[in-house]
């Protein structure tokens, strides 16, 4: 547990904060006008936050684009970001995109004109498709030396790779899937019901935010394994983590239900007729697959199934720390990258 200076219990999803935090990037906002989304709805007014790190090169060849994971943001994504790091912004220049729906970028708790539940459902595929518009855009990036992203975000650089497999050289998706499995959709869905079954919900209309306890325990039960999660709790610590979990305010539940729907409805196959082989057979970047074994969030099943079909780099974690695996084996993960990155 050395290499974790914090854990964050957000929607049973990971923030892994490695030792050291980057230079500080200053937040900005790509407007993007009325943006479409798969279902047909319109954000209205949409906006997508974004940090720079490093400099970019004459030849415009060492931009990396890092994506958030559930929850997370990009200013968390700065502890991740430096040398020795995941990402290297002495070599490269990092471009970090907060997601929509994080409560950064356009999301139900930040729009003034579809607040709430009123803000569209998302995929993560229109998640992709803002962060292609800031890059191309916005800062005129036409083509990307790679895509990294943990987690949630892991499952946005696989649907980078077969959405616009021509824009980047290399895809590094860090925990993350191509689809999720039965048992993450059924993890997700029982977060979401828990928000919506809790009685301070009202339909979203809520004046504190609702199943704080409940998301603390699906947390707890699933970020880790149970091995990792007794070695490191007595059973006076777990209610008192509990307890102390009902009265912080926590990631907004609007935000998390759209972010969680997005990942259910996650499935880089269904441009291709349902066929994970003729998806895969439309990734043109170099890949390095990154899953844990015991990963109880983002079960590694469906990435392992897309990375023999690309025959892509394989690194798989066998640590008790089950999802979070990439923070205690953080050495591991960020040499590994970084030689991937290099060759």
């Amino acid at each position: 547990m050395k290499n974790w200076v914090r854990l964050f219990l957000c929607f049973s999803f990971l923030l892994v904060s490695f030792k050291g935090t980057a230079a500080a990037s200053e937040l900005r906002f790509a407007q993007l006008g009325d943006f479409k989304v798969e279902s047909g709805e319109v954000i209205r007014d949409c906006r997508v936050g974004y940090r720079t790190f490093g400099k970019l090169n004459d030849d415009k060849s060492n931009a990396i684009l890092f994506t958030t994971w559930a929850s997370g943001t990009t200013e968390q994504l700065q502890s991740n970001i430096g040398a020795g790091k995941l990402v290297d912004d002495s070599k490269y220049f990092v471009i970090a995109i907060d997601a929509l729906s994080n409560g950064v970028s356009s999301s139900p708790s930040n729009s003034k004109l579809q607040p709430r539940m009123s803000f569209p459902k998302l995929t993560i595929r229109d998640m992709v498709d803002t962060q292609h518009e800031v890059l191309t855009k916005v800062l005129h990036l036409n083509h990307l030396q790679a895509v990294v992203g943990i987690s949630m975000g892991g499952m946005q650089t696989f649907q980078w790779m077969v959405s616009y497999p021509d824009f980047m050289d290399k895809a590094i998706p860090i925990v993350g899937s191509p689809q999720l499995a039965p048992y993450d959709l059924i993890l997700w869905q029982a977060q979401v019901d828990a928000i919506m079954n809790d009685r301070g919900w009202n339909n979203g209309n809520y004046s504190r935010n609702p199943a704080r306890a409940a998301e603390a325990e699906f947390g707890a039960l699933v970020l880790t394994t149970p091995e990792n999660y007794n070695k490191h709790r007595t059973r006076r610590q777990v209610f008192e983590e509990l307890e102390k979990a009902k009265n912080q305010t926590g990631f907004d539940a609007n935000d998390k239900i759209r972010q969680a729907q997005a990942m259910m409805a996650l499935d880089v196959t269904g441009p291709f007729a349902g066929s994970m082989e003729r998806a895969a057979a439309a990734v043109k970047a170099r890949v390095f697959v990154i899953v844990a074994r015991l990963d109880h969030v983002v079960t590694p099943g469906p990435a392992l199934e897309f990375a023999s079909l690309i025959r892509s780099q394989l690194l798989v974690l066998e640590s008790d720390c089950g999802h979070m695996a990439p923070g205690c084996d953080s050495q591991k993960v960020n040499q590994a990258v970084a030689d991937f990155l290099a060759h």
